[in-house]
């Protein structure tokens, strides 16, 4: 399903009403309506859409058939007469009816949130799997409201030679559409299987994993690149990128670990895009430490992170290592850095600042690399020693006769992970002495060579 253009004929941007509902339910979850809505004016501007003006209408509930009352229906249709004006954006989530209802009584195209949302991600995919994934959540979003997204697709046959067994025109789309999205799934689990053989041959490498979550715009694509060298793109729009990239980052002990950057989230993300990108975010699922990137810069930044915690939490990460990084504070007001939350454990940094991010490198260091393991290797198991340097920090290193001996700062869960075959040979946090433990490691050692 391809992207709307949002241009006119004459090849300018597409003028579009922006349209948001203020019910008692949204007043009583101490959402923020004017944040939302100036929200909904970014993405329609990253949409390629020129906002032509903005309606707030304040109800206790929905209408049923326009979604807004009649008379701000009228109130709108006027306004699009007079302003030259395509489309109608709203904030909310319509029915296939109100869509319908609303094309016939505004004569214009009516799209709303989750649409703008849907359309923004499909021009951004660029990967097989990102393509899939939106393609997918289109669909899903368009199936049940298929009968209010275009006259053509609601008219029904009628006269000589359309009626009996054929199909009509709306249950072959509809069948259409159901068949492409079984191949999608198809072929999206053959992506999350290779995906997954990626993740079981780090898990058994050794490999470590951190991961950039956050509210769409705070600043991750350009932490990856400032860190990594990455060549991604950094810009200052909604949703800049949207397939994870993942780079090699060196920490200042010299240990390498994986640097990922996943998809922005926002409020109200749609549920069809967070299911059909869940293979996506289960990266942050899988991380060892997720780095949780805040806009210090945004007068919304705790709503933000709460929407970004909500996400982690409906994905199972939200019990996960995790490290709150307020970013853009050069852009940040002193009288607002100091109502900064996350207590003394948050950093506050620039990605442009060298200095910030030298602080951010050490402090992952330290919480990836917590605990320290001392061990005694047989100097012939060259495996067992290369393992130890994958899996933690090695800062001390001696000989003792056949023995090797390393001290490694290393992440007791990563310890418990990988390091399985490291265990019999560690000199500290043994039941035993060390040297029944050496003693018992050299007898095991000597016994398996002889198999």
């Amino acid at each position: 399903m391809k992207p709307s253009t949002y241009e006119t004929g004459a090849g300018g941007r597409e003028r579009a009403l922006l349209v948001s509902l203020v019910t008692d339910d949204v007043r009583r979850s101490g959402a923020d309506p004017e944040h939302s809505l100036a929200e909904l004016v970014n993405l329609a501007e990253t949409a390629g859409v020129e906002v032509a003006g903005t309606i707030v209408q304040y109800r206790d509930v929905p209408d049923s058939k326009w979604f807004v009352g009649k008379g701000k229906a009228e109130e709108m249709k006027a306004r699009i007469a007079q302003g030259d004006i395509h489309t109608a954006i709203f904030d909310q989530e319509l029915s296939g009816a109100q869509v319908r209802n609303l094309e016939d009584a505004l004569d214009v195209k009516i799209i709303d949130r989750t649409q703008l949302i849907l359309d923004i991600f499909a021009r951004r995919a660029k990967t097989r799997e990102g393509i899939l994934q939106v393609e997918l959540a289109q669909l899903t979003y368009l199936l049940p409201r298929l009968s209010g997204h275009g006259k053509n697709l609601s008219r029904l046959g009628g006269g000589i030679g359309t009626r009996g067994p054929g199909e009509t025109k709306l249950e072959t789309d509809r069948r259409h559409i159901r068949n492409r999205i079984g191949e999608l799934k198809r072929q999206l689990k053959d992506v999350a299987a290779h995906r997954n053989l990626h993740r079981e041959r780090r898990k058994k490498a050794g490999v470590v994993q951190v991961a950039l979550v956050g509210y769409t715009n705070a600043g991750k694509s350009t932490l990856l690149r400032q860190l990594t060298d990455a060549d991604v793109l950094a810009e200052d729009k909604l949703f800049a990128t949207l397939d994870p990239t993942t780079r090699q980052l060196r920490l200042p002990g010299g240990k390498e670990v994986l640097l990922t950057d996943t998809v922005g989230f926002i409020q109200n993300l749609p549920h069809d895009l967070v299911a059909a990108f869940r293979a996506t975010l289960e990266e942050a699922g899988e991380a060892d430490l997720l780095l949780h990137v805040v806009d210090a810069s945004s007068p919304m930044r705790d709503r933000q992170r709460a929407v970004v915690e909500q996400v982690l939490a409906e994905l199972g990460a939200a019990a996960k290592p995790t490290l709150l990084v307020y970013n853009k504070i050069d852009a940040c007001p002193p009288e607002s850095l100091a109502l900064l939350g996350g207590g003394e454990e948050a950093l506050r940094i620039s990605a442009w600042n060298e200095r910030d991010l030298n602080r951010l490198l050490h402090r992952i260091e330290e919480l990836l690399l917590e605990g320290v393991c001392r061990l005694r290797l047989p100097a012939s198991r060259g495996d067992l020693a290369a393992l130890a340097y994958r899996i933690g920090d090695v800062t001390e290193q001696k000989t003792e006769e056949d023995w090797l001996l390393l001290t490694v700062r290393v992440n007791p869960a990563d310890m418990a992970k990988w390091g399985g075959p490291l265990l019999p040979y560690r000199l500290d946090g043994a039941a035993e002495p060390p040297e029944t433990v050496s003693e018992r490691a050299e007898t095991e050692d000597r016994g398996a060579g002889s198999d």
